[in-house]
């Protein structure tokens, strides 16, 4: 936690000072999406605390877990943020791309963090190849969220305030597949990375806590 936190304040120190130097707040967005980052890693710890006491069908873990579930993409979302680099003229375009990372690398740590501490909990209730299945379906569901809020501008608040709207967008998209070639791209690349990297932290991790 501590260590998030001091990666979190590094990012937005390094937006602060690029604020000074650029006189302007341009990525400015980018503390609002650190902080929708922190979100689900908060939810993660929520739904662990409410597993020690209750089963995973209970209606109080399958809310969080829901919840959890709807705000991971936000950690992984960070990661479209590169595409605005070059928006605007800025004095040092490399230091803005080590702002960006810094941003970045920290919400997708954020993500990976609070999908480790449910495939845990996934492994004490399942077998490890159930477990894993579980961990792939959510990094699909999350693969196609970066998609739809990237290329179709929806945010997981929709999903509450808005679901026919958003139901409608996408399944015009997944009727008309062929149509929508970028759709195929974008999900297919999100989720290689997303299941390469966290497959190296899984497998990191175990290593350490076993040896």
């Amino acid at each position: 936690m501590l260590a998030l936190v001091l990666s979190s304040l590094t990012g937005i120190g390094l937006f602060l000072y690029g604020a000074l130097r650029n006189h302007n707040l341009e990525f400015s967005y980018l503390i609002w999406n650190l902080f929708l980052a922190w979100i689900p890693f908060l939810l993660a710890l929520r739904l662990v605390a409410v597993l020690r006491h209750k089963l995973w069908s209970s209606w109080e873990a399958i809310g969080w877990s829901l919840l959890w579930l709807l705000f991971l993409p936000n950690s992984f979302y960070l990661i479209s943020d590169f595409i605005h680099l070059q928006d605007v003229q800025r004095v040092d375009v490399l230091y803005d791309a080590v702002m960006f990372t810094s941003f970045i690398f920290t919400g997708v740590l954020l993500g990976f963090s609070s999908l480790y501490l449910v495939h845990i909990q996934l492994r004490r209730r399942f077998s490890p190849r159930a477990a894993a299945a579980w961990i792939a379906a959510t990094l699909v569901v999350c693969s196609i969220a970066v998609y739809i809020g990237r290329d179709l501008r929806w945010n997981s608040w929709d999903v509450l305030v808005n679901p026919g709207g958003l139901l409608f967008d996408l399944s015009d998209r997944l009727i008309h597949l062929t149509s929508y070639p970028q759709m195929l791209v974008t999900v297919i690349s999100f989720f290689i990375l997303l299941s390469s990297v966290y497959n190296l932290i899984w497998r990191g991790t175990r290593l350490l806590v076993t040896t």
